[in-house]
Formats: C-alpha cells, sequence, structure tokens
C-alpha cells in the first residue's frame, strides 16, 4: 500500500491541493493507513532536516543578490548592452530578449525572476516596435529557462546537495548547454522572422555606442566572473560565493550606480525571504518525500523496472529524458530534482554514464518543464505579465520548445558538450 504514495500525490495536485502540502500529506496518510504511525513522525522531522543545511544556504542569498540587482536597474543596463550588440538584427528585439536573459542568468539563476525583470520591460517595447504580445511573451519564456541552466543555478545546488556532487563542477557543465539553449532559440527567430513579419534590422550601433553600453554593463556582468573564478580558485565555497555576489551587489547599487537607496534594502529582504521560503519548503517537504519513498523501497522497484525495458544504456536515456518530459509538466525542478535524483541517479551511473553528465541532462529537462502545462511555472508568471490566457502563451512557445527538446537530446548523446569545461579544470576524469 505504502508505494502508492506517488499516485496519491499526483492526484492531490490535479485537484489543486499546493505541491508542498501534497509531498507531506500523500505519504503522511499513508503510513497511517499502513499502520506505521512512528514514522509519520520521522516523516515531518525531516521537512526540518531537509532545510537544516549549510550549502542551501547559497539559495537565499543568490535571491538576494538577483533581487538587489533588479532593484538597481542593472537589468536596464544588460538589455542597453544586448540592444547595441544584436538591435540591428532583423527580429532584433526577440534576438536582446534572448541574449538579455543569458546574461541575466548570471545574475539571478531563476526563471520566474527572468520573466518578471525582462518580461515587464521587453514584452511592452516589443509590441511598441511592431511584434504582437503573443509573440513577444512566447520568447520571453522561452528564454527564461536558460536563468536556472547558465550559473549560478539553484536547482544545480540543490542537485548537488541531495547527490553529493560538486556544485562547481555542475555551474560549469551547465554554461555550453545554457549556451547552446540561446543560441538555438536566436537561429528559431531567424527562420520565424518572415512567417511572423518580424521587424526588420534598425540602424547598427556604432562602436562608440557599443563601448558605451559595455562601461555600463561590465559592473553587473563581472558578477557571474567573480562567484566561478572564487569557487574555482579555492578562494570560498559555493554559500560564500553566494554571500560574495549579495556584498558585491549591494556596493555597485549603492556607491559605484548610485541606484540603490539603503531604504529598499528592507523589501529586497523581504521579497527575497518569502521566495527563498517557498523554496526551501520544498526542499524540506521533499527531503520527507524522499524517506518515504526509502521505505516503500521505490528506488529498488523502479530501478528493476526501468532495467527490465534495456540494457543499453542510449535506450534508457532517450526513456528517461521522455519520463523527465512528462515529471516537469506536473512538478517544479526542485521537487523533482530531489524525488527523483537519488532513484533515478545511481541506475545510470552503473549504467556507466558520468553522474556530471546526467545531473545536467536531469537539470535541463525539468527546468524545460516550466514551460509546458499544465503547471509550468513560467507560463503562469508570463500570462500575468503580458496579460494573455497561459494557454495562448504555451500554444506561441512551442516552435521554441522544439529547439529545446532538440538540445536536451544533443546534451544527452553528446556528453562532451556537458563534460569537456569540467573536464578541464579537472573535475570530470
Amino acid at each position: 500500500m505504502l508505494s502508492l504514495f506517488l499516485p496519491l500525490f499526483l492526484v492531490l495536485l490535479l485537484i489543486g491541493l499546493p505541491v508542498f502540502f501534497g509531498l507531506i500529506f500523500a505519504p503522511a496518510v499513508l503510513l497511517w493507513m499502513n499502520g506505521q504511525e512512528r514514522d509519520i513522525v520521522l516523516l515531518y522531522r525531516n521537512v526540518y532536516n531537509g532545510m537544516d543545511s549549510f550549502p542551501l544556504m547559497a539559495i537565499p542569498f543568490f535571491m538576494i543578490a538577483g533581487e538587489v540587482m533588479n532593484r538597481s536597474n542593472i537589468t536596464l543596463r544588460l538589455v542597453e548592452f544586448s540592444q547595441a550588440m544584436m538591435g540591428h538584427l532583423r527580429g532584433g528585439l526577440a534576438h536582446v530578449n534572448v541574449l538579455s536573459s543569458m546574461l541575466f542568468a548570471g545574475l539571478s539563476g531563476s526563471a520566474v525572476a527572468d520573466v518578471s525583470a525582462l518580461g515587464s520591460m521587453l514584452i511592452p517595447a516589443m509590441e511598441r516596435q511592431g511584434y504582437t504580445r503573443r509573440f513577444a511573451a512566447a520568447i520571453t519564456a522561452a528564454s527564461s529557462i536558460i536563468g536556472p541552466i547558465i550559473p549560478p543555478s539553484g536547482i544545480m545546488i540543490i542537485y548537488a546537495y541531495v547527490m553529493g556532487e560538486s556544485v562547481a563542477a555542475l555551474f560549469l557543465a551547465g554554461i555550453v548547454p545554457g549556451i547552446l539553449i540561446g543560441g538555438g532559440l536566436m537561429l528559431c527567430i531567424h527562420f520565424l522572422a518572415d512567417r511572423y513579419d518580424l521587424p526588420a534590422r534598425t540602424q547598427k550601433a556604432s562602436w562608440g555606442t557599443r563601448g558605451k553600453a559595455s562601461l555600463n554593463a561590465i559592473w553587473p556582468l563581472l558578477t557571474p566572473v567573480i562567484i566561478l573564478g572564487g569557487i574555482l580558485g579555492g578562494i570560498f565555497t559555493p554559500t560564500e560565493a553566494a554571500a560574495v555576489a549579495v556584498g558585491y551587489s549591494v556596493l555597485i547599487g549603492l556607491f559605484v550606480l548610485r541606484t540603490l537607496k539603503l531604504s529598499d534594502l528592507s523589501g529586497i529582504l523581504i521579497r527575497a525571504g518569502l521566495t527563498s521560503a517557498v523554496v526551501l519548503l520544498l526542499v524540506g517537504a521533499a527531503m520527507a518525500f524522499k524517506t518515504v519513498a526509502a521505505l516503500a523501497h521505490t528506488p529498488e522497484i523502479l530501478a528493476g523496472f526501468i532495467l527490465s525495458l534495456s540494457d543499453n544504456p542510449l535506450i534508457l536515456l532517450f526513456l528517461i529524458n521522455i519520463l523527465l518530459f512528462i515529471v516537469g509538466m506536473f512538478l517544479d525542478a526542485g521537487p523533482a530534482i530531489i524525488i527523483l535524483g537519488p532513484i533515478l541517479g545511481p541506475i545510470f551511473t552503473a549504467l556507466g554514464v558520468d553522474s556530471v553528465h546526467f545531473a545536467i541532462i536531469m537539470a535541463v529537462n525539468l527546468t524545460v518543464g516550466l514551460l509546458t502545462p499544465p503547471m509550468g511555472l513560467v507560463l503562469f508568471v508570463t500570462s500575468v505579465v503580458s496579460g494573455l490566457r497561459v494557454e495562448t502563451v504555451a500554444k506561441a512557445t512551442l516552435p521554441f520548445l522544439a529547439v529545446e527538446v532538440l538540445v536536451i537530446f544533443l546534451i544527452t548523446y553528446f556528453p562532451a558538450i556537458c563534460l569537456t569545461i569540467p573536464r578541464f579544470f579537472g573535475f570530470v576524469n
């Protein structure tokens, strides 16, 4: 009976129960029905134990850094830099949207933050320039999922915490896949230019304009350099790097750019605290959920089922990509990683798949799930920002979603895409 907690959890999601309550209610009910009342205490104790972790402190710090950067109008500087570099292309502002997301990813590591910050600025601007709101919302949503892939990345910190992987290795492994998705979206925009009658190119920015835009953007663009450089140089841990990112963003906001006021900090801390609380509660509940999965021997059962399908790793990777894509339609990336990572990771490591490679396959796949109905969080946020219906945004994103799925399979079957940079720095053999 205990193995029924996954179907019960899905039923609770479908009737509208928040994910956090579903994660702790479904296993508790089945433990009670199974006569294991003592294990219910263990379940709820693990909600706190799952959050009580030094590595996870990086998540609220990165949330604060992203909020400070956004409040300091650094987002505008990134958009101006992108406009100077790519605004002259056919569909230039759509290209600017993608490049801005790639740059913003190095500051926030969050798809939702990307949609909120860039969408509210770029969707109206694209509409004024002649793009349909539908297209503007679609490219904003599609490009935002680069946020959790290019470092720093909250979901990769969660994966490293759950699976005992190196945060630095996962950060490095995410760089090329993130760039590939951005490049693929730009290529898609190029081919869709005639179909959607995208605005023709504007006047190319002069080198002087480009230089000025680069100087204005240099301070925020140094943030990921400081984070990765400090981690790889052994100067600080990933959690300490997140704290350094907060200090750096406050300093440039208050004293260099002077676009941040001390009075703004209270609001920033409140917003970051609320967002972090949601993420950490989900992590805690998912860790408790994982405890029940272990009690029910779910990993062993699922491993046996998967291996019974085929002993060919290439076929199994294809099937797992399909599974993860479906899971991403219903579950946020963080809880899905915590629930499925300990189950699926060891299976594919035993089959010879590098653990860092599988981590990126899983992280990218579940991140793309943020863009898929019925429960894709990015779709709902984009709907709010653009004023369009969720189903309208979902249909418009289909060409871009196809590009992202193609990148997932490229990452899956060409491990060098993920592993070359971590191998160069000695994190992968």
